[in-house]
């Protein structure tokens, strides 16, 4: 009996502790935003980079316009606040394609962009593409969406 006694204590405050725990990471969340919802809840249309085979798409439609690829961590939290930045301010009368790299997933996507475009590997990262070259290229707090204004 007092084995099942300490027992019940025992399982009552782990439970109480993972409760907290999962309170914690809802607080977090709700502050931070999670990876699985950011991409839900985007305005803009973007269009997923899963496949190596995308960037000659990329490299082809940038000789009619220019394309933007994002290169996201979605464990960063500097990552989460310039794409969020970037989403809210991005409005851009030209309309162009608009590819995310989520760089846990697709790493080498990544490293190929990095050899393709000349351009160092960063995350956050943005950049466009024009004619099958890198015209622009920002990172982390450099990224702004009115910036590709003086390209379009």
């Amino acid at each position: 009996m007092v084995e099942r006694t300490i027992l019940k204590k025992n399982t009552t405050n782990v439970t109480k502790k993972r409760l907290n725990q999962l309170q914690n990471m809802s607080l977090f969340k709700n502050i931070f935003g999670s990876s699985d919802e950011q991409m839900l809840v985007s305005k803009l249309n973007w269009i997923i980079l899963t496949d190596l085979g995308q960037l000659n798409e990329i490299i082809d439609l940038s000789n009619e316009k220019p394309v933007l690829i994002f290169k996201h961590s979605t464990r960063c939290n500097i990552s989460r606040f310039a794409l969020k930045q970037f989403e809210n301010d991005y409005n851009l009368e030209v309309k162009i394609p608009l590819y995310f790299l989520d760089l846990l997933n697709h790493r080498d996507i990544s490293n190929e962009i990095a050899v393709q475009f000349v351009v160092e590997h960063q995350s956050p990262q943005l950049l466009l593409i024009s004619k099958g070259k890198c015209i622009y290229d920002a990172s982390h707090s450099n990224i702004a969406a009115e910036d590709l204004n003086r390209f379009l």
